[in-house]
């Protein structure tokens, strides 16, 4: 599966041209990168192409080395650094060689300081450069702007990353394809890592959901690349029909009430067809003087991107051109409208509507036309006021009565010396002064008036209204068309320039808030700050309406009551202010001098003066904001408080399970002990006596024992279990282990790093949980291979597996596993705190550690305990900052071998 650019492909390259390159990209180490780079190096090197090996990692795989066969390989530099030395790309000398083709492997690779680039993607680009084409590989988690997805889906950090634009740039990229189960097989089979490196592998990083994500990444980033490459073919070839590769919906959007219904419609179109796009657009006029509500429209765009599409905004005149100009660059297959929303009367005098030349100009991309509620009485004929102040109007009308007459007056007596097109310009001009003064309606007034005066003092026969010439006639007609022309054009400026001033400040005030919540923590005081200092209020309150509450008791959501002020309110509830800027704050709606609501329970109260209907529009928007920052930090305090308690429950449930459990027989053991020596049936022997009571004995041990836990348990209930955790050191605490199990455990091997770090936990319960392991493990091994216990380290924790080669445990019954007790067959029972798989993860857990398992190779099963190291007490390894120093210092550093593994086989659970 590859990708590449048919333009470049088709171009031939000129002498000393920059070379191509192509880049290998997968999942996961072991897919076969190097191997496909290698077979490829083969092909053109028999095809007649001069190939060299600039650089190959085989990581000791034979396979892998097997495959560069007998190709040149070009040698090494050797570069010295701390006392040792390093094997790098030998940049100069592959130069100097000048092949056709390189191949250079790990293209994310970090060089050893002293190198002449930092990385290798750089060696490359000197390569390129040269004329010389390279052939490379690069995993997908080793793309910049994907590290910190693969960090959370892996739990491990990458070190070596390379600018997702490099590899966009590569002439070609092809897929090296791999399902997860394969590449584990793979893995299993000795094909990636070294033996004693698998089960970690298996273990962490390549375990099946990872592997599946990392490959899903992998396949969406190579498709979007794919796309930007038709693109950018179609842009190249000037083509702009439509090309149905994949369903893309485009839904129009004016911030009208019928938004939601359009973008639901458009989101179950797009859900007909796999891989389909939602993709909503809002068009702006240029002037950016829409009238489209910003409130409504934020809640579009919420909706739209809760469905799994994107939003759009784009900028254009003519709404229709603009909405199929972006259909088009997006290569949409269909287009939503709504049914449009003017009237009957409006659609007559202003003609066809954005629906309906989007219909007759769509070409191939098919338009649906939505009906809505809202069909026909949405918008009406233009308003009749215009943008002028009333003090500008009230002077226009002013101005046309005096000038009106004045100018009559000195016409008159100059009548001799002008005609009457001299007349005509002359009202023409006051008719216009009157319009720049006072606007439409005031012009209007002095256009129909000068015509009048016109008519009966200066158009032939004088002081009469009727009209002798048609010629005159029609002058008169012109004069007041022409004045209302420039009335209406005069009128739309001045409303057009009201119109940018607020909608600039407005849109100010939107994106200075935005940047307020964005870079401070307090984001819902951040928003009542903003509306207080820009609308001018003494106070801004967010009102919540809650339920009825007793007398006396606290509001709610634990706000001070003194504060909040929360007053009676009819049997449904009272207000509470969950948040106030400014004071005096409004205790309930009907204080405040403007109320926006936000919801049903939650209303922006504020206080200092009334607020125009055009103010409102914009403090819809931030009333928006304000809830959803109310949301949000309600979500994180919520997240933070349950946190603690769902770790506390988790610890309680397996110690009451456990306890419950374990009680009833020692119970049975001790009854049926005692009633038996009660016995008049039967004559006992001495030696039988002392069994049963040895019996007895033993029980109430037991019952004593469970006693203690009862007691943890009810401390653990009341949220004070008595786990005190300090450092302790990981080896003396298995021996312990090891010494309570008896004889049975001196054939335990036991593989424990002396500089492994110290763990920060309660010594007596990892005791009890590792000696419930160990006992498990040692009753399912085979006699000549007994349980294995190792110690390693995995980043900040240390992890201690119990290893055995029994029977192991389907993969589809591990989910009872840890589940209190369920024993798969074995019906005996053991002594300890520490019974059953669910209480050992219990306490695990209450320890900050976590207790997972997993397949042993080779058949049985590992159980891994991983805890945390104690603070300041973390190993350092000196002077192994890259991959590369810590591989020659003999640490293995690959995502794979960075973890380390553990699971568990057929235990008493």
């Amino acid at each position: 599966m590859s990708t590449e650019s048919l333009a470049d492909v088709r171009a031939v390259r000129q002498p000393g041209g920059r070379g191509q390159l192509r880049i290998y990209l997968g999942s996961a180490a072991g897919v076969g990168k190097t191997f496909a780079m290698l077979n490829e190096g083969h092909r053109r090197r028999d095809r007649g192409t001069d190939v060299v090996v600039a650089f190959v990692e085989t990581h000791g795989r034979p396979h892998t080395a097997e495959q560069i066969g007998d190709l040149e390989i070009v040698p090494r530099a050797r570069i010295p650094y701390r006392g040792t030395y390093f094997e790098e790309m030998d940049l100069d000398t592959v130069l100097a060689r000048h092949p056709q083709v390189a191949l250079v492997d790990e293209f994310a690779h970090t060089n050893v300081p002293g190198s002449r680039n930092t990385k290798r993607w750089q060696d490359v680009n000197e390569l390129l450069e040269a004329g010389i084409d390279v052939i490379s590989n690069v995993n997908i988690q080793h793309l910049e702007s994907l590290n910190d997805v693969v960090e959370k889906i892996t739990g491990v950090p990458q070190r070596e990353t390379v600018p997702d634009a490099v590899v966009r740039a590569a002439d070609q990229v092809e897929l090296i394809d791999m399902t997860a189960e394969a590449l584990r097989r793979r893995m299993a089979h000795g094909n990636i890592y070294k033996a004693e490196k698998i089960d970690a592998a298996l273990t962490n990083y390549f375990r099946i959901g990872n592997l599946s994500a990392l490959r899903e990444l992998a396949l969406l980033w190579l498709a979007d690349k794919v796309d930007e490459g038709l693109q950018r073919y179609r842009i190249a070839h000037e083509i702009r029909a439509t090309w149905e590769a994949r369903e893309r919906v485009v839904v129009a959007l004016t911030g009208g009430p019928e938004g939601e219904t359009l973008i639901r419609r458009a989101a179950r179109i797009a859900a007909r067809s796999s891989g389909g796009d939602l993709l909503a657009v809002h068009v702006t006029r240029s002037d950016g003087l829409a009238g489209s509500d910003p409130a409504a429209l934020a809640a579009q765009r919420r909706l739209a991107e809760s469905l799994g599409g994107s939003y759009h905004q784009v900028v254009g005149e003519n709404v229709t051109e603009a909405l199929l100009t972006f259909a088009r660059a997006e290569n949409a297959t269909q287009l939503v409208l709504g049914a449009s929303r003017r009237s009957w009367l409006s659609s007559l005098l202003t003609g066809p509507g954005v629906s309906s030349r989007t219909v007759r100009e769509s070409g191939d991309i098919d338009v649906h036309i939505v009906t809505h509620s809202y069909v026909g009485r949405g918008r009406g004929l233009p308003r009749a006021h215009g943008g002028l102040t009333m003090q500008r109007q009230l002077a226009g009308y002013g101005l046309a009565a005096v000038l009106a007459p004045l100018l009559t007056l000195v016409l008159a007596t100059l009548r001799s010396q002008v005609n009457l097109t001299s007349d005509v310009l002359v009202f023409l001009a006051g008719v216009i002064a009157v319009a720049l003064v006072g606007g439409f309606i005031p012009a209007l007034l002095a256009a129909v008036v000068g015509s009048l005066l016109l008519n009966y003092y200066f158009t032939p026969p004088i002081h009469k209204w009727t009209i002798a010439e048609a010629n005159n006639a029609l002058a008169l007609v012109i004069f007041v068309a022409v004045g209302l022309v420039v009335s209406s054009v005069v009128d739309k400026a001045a409303r057009r320039t009201k119109q940018a001033a607020r909608a600039g400040a407005e849109s100010e005030l939107l994106v200075t808030t935005t940047g307020s919540v964005l870079r401070g923590q307090r984001a819902l005081s951040a928003v009542l700050d903003r509306v207080r200092e820009a609308f001018g209020m003494e106070s801004v309150t967010l009102l919540e309406l809650q339920p009825s509450q007793p007398a006396g008791s606290a509001p709610l959501d634990g706000t001070d009551p003194d504060a909040a002020r929360p007053l009676a309110m009819p049997p449904t509830g009272h207000w509470v202010a969950v948040a106030v800027s400014g004071d005096p704050p409004a205790a309930r709606p009907e204080e405040a001098d403007a109320e926006v609501p936000v919801s049903d329970a939650l209303v922006l109260a504020l206080r200092g003066r009334a607020l125009p209907a055009t103010d409102r529009r914009v403090l819809g928007a931030f009333a928006a904001y304000a809830a959803v920052a109310l949301e949000q930090g309600r979500l994180a305090a919520a997240a933070e408080a349950a946190r603690p308690l769902a770790e506390a429950d988790r610890v309680r449930t397996a110690l009451l399970a456990a306890v419950s459990h374990d009680l009833r027989t020692p119970l049975a053991s001790a009854k049926a002990a005692i009633t038996s020596l009660r016995s008049h049936d039967v004559e006992w022997a001495a030696e039988d006596r002392d069994e049963l009571l040895a019996t007895a004995d033993e029980s109430l041990d037991k019952l004593a024992h469970l006693v203690d836990n009862l007691l943890d348990m009810s401390r653990l209930q009341a949220g004070a279990l008595a786990i005190f955790c300090r450092p302790a050191d990981l080896s003396d605490v298995v021996a312990r282990s090891l010494d309570d199990l008896g004889p049975a455990a001196r054939a335990v091997s036991v593989d424990i790093p002396v500089d492994l770090p110290e763990v920060a936990v309660d010594p007596g319960i990892l005791e009890r949980v590792i000696a419930n392991l160990v006992a498990n493990a040692l009753r399912y091994s085979p006699p000549d291979k007994p349980p294995t216990l190792t110690g390693s380290m995995l980043r900040d924790r240390v992890e201690l597996r119990v290893i055995d080669w029994g029977p192991g445990i389907p993969e589809e019954q591990r989910g009872r596993m840890f589940v209190p007790f369920q024993r798969l067959g074995d019906t005996d029972n053991t002594t300890g705190v520490g019974l059953g798989l669910a209480l050992s993860r219990g306490l695990a857990e209450a320890m900050g550690g976590t207790l997972e398992p997993d397949d042993t190779p080779g058949g049985g099963l590992t159980m891994t305990l991983s805890l945390p190291t104690a603070p300041g007490r973390l190993g350092q390894v000196a002077g192994l900052e890259t991959p590369a120093l810590a591989r020659a210092a003999g640490s293995q550093l690959d995502p794979a071998a960075e973890s380390t593994a553990g699971r568990h086989d057929g235990v008493a659970w």
